[in-house]
């Protein structure tokens, strides 16, 4: 999974071994004093997280791997 856009990644929802399904929120990455969802794109398992929480992020930076 990979964040639409800069910001700070204020909250991550998820944990390694978590399932997620299908549009379920995986973090909050505030851009621009905006807090914006981002979503799992299917269902799957949390394999990896890449960031934590208070990380600057890129567009597009791998935020999670899912299996």
């Amino acid at each position: 999974m990979t964040t639409p856009m800069q910001g700070t990644l204020l909250r991550l929802l998820v944990e390694v071994g978590q399932k997620v399904a299908e549009g379920d929120v995986v973090c909050i990455v505030e851009a621009m004093k905006m807090e914006n969802e981002v979503m799992a794109h299917r269902s799957a398992t949390i394999a990896e997280l890449h960031a934590a929480e208070g990380d600057a992020v890129e567009a597009d930076q791998v935020i999670a791997t899912i299996d």
